[in-house]
Parts: structure tokens; C-alpha cells; sequence
């Protein structure tokens, strides 16, 4: 699948799952706008490798995602977005008695109300060039739900919410617009998580990864940000026309139970 001259914009790119799909973005020959709430020397560095590697063009943009007009200058100041991944995000785990309010509200604009800007932002550059492509990334807590996240799972939720409703208002147009819902994800936060898991359990890798992490993942494997990337990819396919309104799961059958 080719993606030439295409423009994607990945929110929340730096590290992660985002990360991951801005190089199959760029791998499939889109250009790609990294993004995060820095704005260093790295940052910038980051998409000059990911030009130089796969040969498109490549920037970064500073937008904070929790602010509804920052999220919105991102699309603007990118200049076209043929395709959108609303990736960036958050989490806090407590009890909803206390569950600290600045960590609801933060939760809240950067999971979900970001995917509103960014959305009404990008369908008329969309619009404008005849075909586009809206990639949420939600999560299988936006289908099911689980205790201590009532934030998060609120936002997921809303996020496949808003994708149904952008996939019926643009459904007789060439724009389609779906969610991906991971489980378990193998990135660099979780990496770094499992060494304080193995000792506060004092479990061996294997266990803290199958017995804890992967506890409601009955595959018992994460998944990667390579996937993702390619499913993106998938999505954004001439195949996949015909797909929109909907949430493909890759939980490893967590959903399923």
C-alpha cells in the first residue's frame, strides 16, 4: 500500500504506540507530523531520522493536547491532513471517591476531547481534497471496563462514540473513520514497568508478564506498536473503504470473554 503524497498527523508520536505508527505511516510513503506538548531539540531530531530513513518529509509540531485550541493550530499549522491518528493519552488509576478532579479533567481533554478538535479541524482539509482518513486509537477499555480507571474508560468510550458518529456524518463522502482498540501494548512504559512488578510480587519476568500484565489478554502476548502501525496502514488502504464506523480490537481476545 502506497501512501505517496499523502500527509499524516500523529498525535502524541514521540514515543509508544505513536511513534509506531508514524514509521508504517512513513514506511508506506506518507509524509508524517510528529507530535507531543515539548518541544526539544530531540523532538525535532526524531523526525529528521524518520525522514532520513524512510526518505519522506517529516516535521515536528509542539501542540499540549489537553488545550482545544492547540489541538486545532496543529492541524492548521500542519497545512493538510489526509490522515489522522488521534493517539496521545493519558492515565490515572484510583478509586472514583478519589479520584483527583485535575487528574479527571486532564484525562478527559487530552483521551477524548482532543479527538473532537482535532477532528473538526481536519474533515474540511479532508473535504477540501476529495478523500481522508480519521485513526483513533481508543483502547479495549473504550468496549469494556475495569476498575480504578473511570476516567479513562469514560474518555475511550467517548472516543469510539465520536468515531461513529464522524463515520455516519461522512459516509457518502471518500473519508472513513474507525478506531483501533489495543489491550496490552509492549511499549517502552510498560517495558519499564515489569522489573518494580517482578520484585513487589517477587515473580519471575515470564509470570509478572502472563499472571499480571496480561492477566485479561488471553493470547498471554502483547501486542506491538509495529501492528498497530501496520493496521493503520491497513485502514488507510484502498481495502478498507468500505470500513468505517467501526473498532477493530487488537486485545488478543480480552473483548472476546
Amino acid at each position: 500500500m502506497s501512501l505517496t503524497q499523502k500527509t499524516a498527523i500523529v498525535t502524541g508520536s514521540t514515543s509508544g504506540i505513536g511513534l509506531g505508527v508514524v514509521r508504517e505511516l512513513a514506511r508506506a510513503g506518507a509524509n508524517v507530523v510528529l507530535n507531543s506538548f515539548t518541544n526539544s531539540d530531540e523532538d525535532h531530531a526524531l523526525a529528521e531520522g524518520i525522514s532520513a530513513e524512510f526518505g519522506v518529509t517529516a516535521r515536528y509540531i509542539q501542540a499540549d493536547m489537553s488545550d482545544g485550541a492547540a489541538c486545532r493550530g496543529l492541524i492548521a499549522q500542519a497545512g493538510a491532513c489526509d490522515i489522522l491518528v488521534n493517539n496521545a493519552g493519558i492515565q490515572h488509576v484510583a478509586p472514583i471517591e478519589e479520584f483527583p478532579v485535575d487528574k479527571w479533567d486532564a484525562i478527559i481533554a487530552i483521551n477524548m476531547n482532543s479527538t473532537f478538535h482535532t477532528m473538526a479541524a481536519a474533515l474540511p482539509m479532508m473535504r477540501a481534497a476529495g478523500w481522508g482518513r480519521v485513526v483513533n486509537i481508543a483502547s479495549a477499555h473504550g468496549l469494556t471496563a475495569s476498575p480504578y480507571k473511570a476516567a479513562y474508560v469514560a474518555a475511550k468510550h467517548g472516543v469510539v462514540g465520536m468515531t461513529k458518529t464522524v463515520a455516519l456524518e461522512t459516509a457518502e463522502e471518500a473519508i472513513t473513520c474507525n478506531a483501533i482498540c489495543p489491550g496490552y501494548v509492549l511499549t517502552p512504559l510498560v517495558e519499564a514497568q515489569i522489573p518494580n512488578t517482578m520484585k513487589e510480587y517477587n515473580l519471575s519476568r515470564e509470570d509478572v508478564v502472563k499472571n499480571v500484565l496480561l492477566q485479561r489478554q488471553p493470547s498471554k502476548e502483547f501486542a506491538t506498536v509495529e501492528q498497530i502501525g501496520g493496521t493503520t496502514v491497513f485502514l488507510c488502504s484502498d481495502a478498507a473503504d468500505q470500513i468505517t464506523g467501526t473498532t477493530l480490537s487488537m486485545d488478543g481476545g480480552w473483548t472476546a470473554l
